[in-house]
């Protein structure tokens, strides 16, 4: 125990709490909008179980990982499809991919809906008639595909378990303390919904070009990194992306507030 009190790995954990923060915010947008399309009662509740069984397994994954890291890193597929495909799949690969496509399925899927309906008011309860079980199991799901980039990128850090799953926890505390207070600020805010879905959409895209470096970075060899139509794969910068939601933020609460102002002013032109 003393030896894991050292500045070095306090320091640490102070930099992963951080990196957690960070990268679990998107993870926290995902839960807070899904948690919705539970039915009204069971909503907390679906937004509290979640949490708590997703940040168990993300330990889980990541004590796994911390022991087989070696063989998720090794390539199992090479593409040589010169010209068209071209590079290494991995289980990251698979992983990134598959939740990238997932979650850009689900943002479309969700602002094609608020498109279509015809009143918003009777939209707000029951969405997509999914049981408070699945609404869990998805958030769950796609918890563990958030937290594959964060783990991978805490192993970056540090490799001392102790550190590593205090970190994680602390971080299933903040959302925890954080995911109501969100999801009621959209329920109030039905505009930013939407600016959520388009995050989530900017997310997904994220993880598709990791998934195109993963083989590469795990196996310290850019020459496995993915090529499509001889393009390589190259995913968007954390900086990028930030900037990016900021921008998109900005943008929406000029565009809310400008939409006010010209509100009361036709209002009080009518009279």
């Amino acid at each position: 125990m003393p030896d894991l009190l050292t500045l070095e790995n306090l320091g640490n954990l102070l930099m992963l709490c951080f990196l957690q923060a960070v990268l679990g915010f998107d993870n926290l947008l995902y839960i807070s909008i899904e948690s919705q399309r539970a039915p009204v009662p069971q909503q907390k509740s679906v937004r509290f179980w979640g949490i708590i069984i997703a940040v168990a397994l993300r330990v889980v994954l990541l004590f796994v990982m911390i022991r087989l890291i070696g063989a998720l890193a090794k390539p199992f597929y090479i593409f040589e499809w010169v010209g068209i495909l071209e590079g290494a799949v991995n289980f990251a690969t698979c992983v990134f991919f598959i939740g990238g496509v997932f979650i850009i399925y689900t943002a479309f899927k969700e602002i094609s809906h608020m498109l279509t309906i015809e009143h918003l008011d009777t939209d707000i309860n029951g969405k997509s008639g999914k049981s408070a079980f699945q609404v869990v199991m998805m958030i769950v799901l796609m918890n563990l595909v958030f937290s594959f980039d964060s783990v991978l990128s805490a192993l970056a850090i540090t490799d001392v378990f102790p550190i590593l799953a205090s970190a994680i926890i602390f971080s299933g505390l903040a959302m925890l303390l954080l995911a109501n207070g969100v999801t009621k600020f959209l329920e109030r805010n039905r505009m930013y919904e939407v600016l959520g879905l388009f995050i989530l959409l900017i997310v997904g895209i994220v993880l598709l070009g990791e998934s195109g470096q993963a083989a590469a970075h795990a196996m310290h060899d850019p020459s496995l990194a993915l090529k499509l139509f001889g393009y390589e794969v190259i995913p968007m910068s954390k900086s990028t992306f930030y900037f990016s939601v900021v921008v998109l933020v900005v943008v929406e609460i000029l565009q809310t507030g400008y939409s006010r102002k010209l509100n009361r002013e036709r209002h009080y032109g009518k009279h």
